[in-house]
């Protein structure tokens, strides 16, 4: 058995019920985090949260980060979970969204993958399962049903590691990674605030790295529902901005979807210097 010590990161502005069933998927874990880091982003409830539901033999962390201009600082967030956790003296890092309820195996399939990665074959990052959870139906006490794979993403066998070429199919949702080939790859570039790109630029640097990415099933772990517009309007001026950001490092659109149909609903454009503004609301 694997000696490694794993730690689980998560970063944190409101969503407590959510937080706190991610601690109770944590808790049933077959086997737990050795490390747990909740990332507070302006948000100091979140604490008073996880106290209330983690195991009490736990090491917890719980750093904080500020939300410059209400925006909320994900890549930097995430750089001081693996910090806060490597200090901790992790050897490999689970990251898990705050919306994330992660299947009993997830922990312990992910760091039995890691102690198996060749050495010296360049970074690794591994990216589990995750089904969505159904909204609601009208009306009290219906099923949602059963929650449902993204169309995009393979349903593995639990004993399945597949790589994957495609590294924009990378997502922060559910990723693992041990702590040296976090540090090679160079972690979340900081740039991004807000929502939108951060994902798709630590993919680019993986790649960059001399990296890869693999598929990994039997770690699957449920997103829990919330509310979100489509295309997410809400999000325009980050989105705007960090694809701005991505172009001028990469040479190319991320999001370039959800871009153009901001440009059909009149709320975004692309100038004659190429860059892309918001023009709408």
């Amino acid at each position: 058995m694997s000696t490694r010590r794993v730690g689980v990161v998560t970063v944190v502005r409101g969503r407590h019920d959510h937080l706190a069933a991610q601690v109770r998927g944590l808790r049933r874990q077959t086997r737990g985090p050795d490390v747990y880091v909740v990332v507070a982003m302006d948000d100091p409830l979140v604490h008073d949260v996880v106290r209330a539901e983690a195991d009490p033999d736990w090491d917890v962390r719980l750093p904080s980060v500020s939300c410059p201009d209400g925006l909320l600082p994900l890549a930097a967030a995430r750089n001081l979970g693996a910090a806060t956790a490597t200090l901790a003296g992790v050897d490999d890092l689970v990251f898990l969204d705050v919306d994330c309820v992660p299947d009993p195996r997830l922990v312990e399939r992910y760091a039995e993958v890691l102690a198996g990665a060749p050495v010296a074959a360049g970074p690794v990052v591994l990216c589990g399962g995750v089904a969505y959870e159904q909204p609601p139906p009208s009306g009290s006490g219906e099923d949602r049903g059963a929650p449902r794979h993204h169309p995009a993403r393979p349903l593995l066998p639990a004993t399945a590691v597949e790589p994957c070429e495609d590294v924009t199919l990378f997502w922060s949702l559910s990723f693992a990674v041990s702590v040296a080939d976090f540090c090679a790859v160079g972690g979340f570039d900081e740039r991004y605030v807000g929502y939108g790109a951060e994902d798709t630029d630590f993919g680019q640097r993986l790649v960059r790295s001399g990296g890869r990415l693999s598929l990994v099933g039997g770690a699957e772990a449920v997103h829990q529902y919330h509310d979100s517009a489509d295309p997410p309007v809400d999000h325009l001026a980050d989105i705007v901005r960090n694809a701005n950001a991505f172009a001028e490092v990469w040479g190319w659109w991320p999001m370039e979807t959800w871009l153009e149909r901001f440009r059909a609903l009149g709320l975004a454009e692309r100038g004659p210097d190429g860059r892309w503004s918001v023009t709408g609301p």
